[in-house]
């Protein structure tokens, strides 16, 4: 069957590859040789189905195609802040010469002409890269709308102008299966979500930040959200929700175990921070744990790196002031040379092979 997106498309293309080069290997070595008819067929079939693949969704056939494909993406990334910086210097250099009226029709036009135009690209953009630049100009764009009309008709700052921006952001890519603007659009939420809790209990919502556990509830939220909510055409995004919640999670717990006097917990400081650094231990390695278990790469990485970060902190804590330099730094490198032969030893552990090896 085609696959119906551009991923599973590549990760065929990756598959054929490299059943090609393992096959031309065996033959090498003589454990498997076809004959001259099953070449042949296997073949055409191949290459009849890279050819489909690749007018369908502009895959990657080879290494320097994906090479290649790694520059488009930062030229497109680049691309895209460098049009939205525009647009941006653009309203900023005539804004004060056109009336209100003027002004907000300009705003509205702007964000709808580049919806438009972004629409348009994606239906004649088989690689993506194209439409990942129009989407991030339709959406700075759509920013800067929301922020504009708010100064214009002089209305108070709130944290609301969050959840548009995130709907459109979360819009912009689904429509376009975007990632970036996926995670422009969770960290939206993110923000709005922790603003909301820190109002609730009596700040001013351009302060939530002062409270890093505002940001907790949000983070849960946002990770368990692609268990709730399968994502059948886009294999990738479930990822991102992931790895945007474990962040928004992780770094809250990582300043309090530094700072406990921004906690809403009425303990002494030195409890919270203890506190929030024993949490920060076990909920890493719970993480390394979960993303062993259901094979999620970016949450055992995730996972790893904090825990390492926890481990680190508290080496600093206890040490820096005790040790000589070079003795801290020592200690750092020995740390680091266990936690590579612990993650060697689970690696061997998840390896079937491995694990019939003597």
């Amino acid at each position: 069957m085609t696959p119906a997106t551009r991923n599973a498309a590549q990760q065929r293309a990756d598959r054929i590859r490299i059943f090609r080069q393992e096959l031309e290997q065996l033959a090498t070595e003589g454990v498997l040789q076809l004959t001259a008819a099953q070449q042949k067929e296997v073949n055409t079939h191949h290459d009849t189905l890279l050819a489909e693949l690749s007018q369908s969704f502009d895959i990657d056939r080879n290494t320097r195609s994906r090479q290649l494909s790694w520059g488009m993406r930062i030229a497109s990334f680049l691309g895209a802040l460098a049009l939205a910086a525009s647009v941006f210097f653009l309203f900023r250099q005539f804004w004060g010469l056109f009336s209100e009226n003027v002004q907000a029709g300009i705003l509205i036009v702007a964000s709808l002409a580049t919806f438009g135009a972004t629409m348009l690209v994606r239906s004649r953009d088989a690689t993506g890269y194209f439409t990942k630049l129009s989407a991030m100009v339709a959406f700075a764009c759509f920013v800067l709308n929301v922020f504009m009309i708010g100064q214009i008709f002089n209305i108070t700052p709130s944290d609301r102008a969050l959840v548009p921006w995130a709907i459109y952001a979360l819009l912009l890519a689904y429509l376009c299966d975007l990632r970036l603007l996926l995670t422009a659009g969770l960290i939206c939420l993110v923000a709005f979500m922790a603003a909301r809790v820190g109002t609730w209990s009596g700040i001013y919502w351009i302060h939530f930040g002062e409270r890093p556990e505002n940001f907790i509830p949000a983070a849960v939220a946002i990770f368990a959200l692609p268990q709730i909510v399968r994502h059948v055409r886009y294999e990738q995004f479930p990822a991102v929700y992931r790895l945007v919640g474990l962040l928004a999670f992780f770094l809250p717990v990582l300043v309090l175990s530094h700072w406990g006097r921004g906690s809403y917990l009425d303990w002494p400081p030195s409890t919270v921070e203890s506190v929030y650094q024993f949490a920060g231990f076990l909920f890493s390695a719970l993480t390394i744990w979960l993303g062993l278990r259901r094979q999620w790469t970016e949450t055992a990485n995730t996972g790893v790196v904090f825990f390492v970060i926890f481990l680190y902190t508290k080496f600093y804590d206890w040490w820096w002031d005790l040790l000589p330099k070079y003795l801290f730094f020592l200690v750092l490198g020995l740390t680091a040379l266990l936690v590579l032969l612990i993650m060697k030893r689970l690696r061997r552990s998840g390896d079937p092979d491995m694990e019939e090896m003597p």
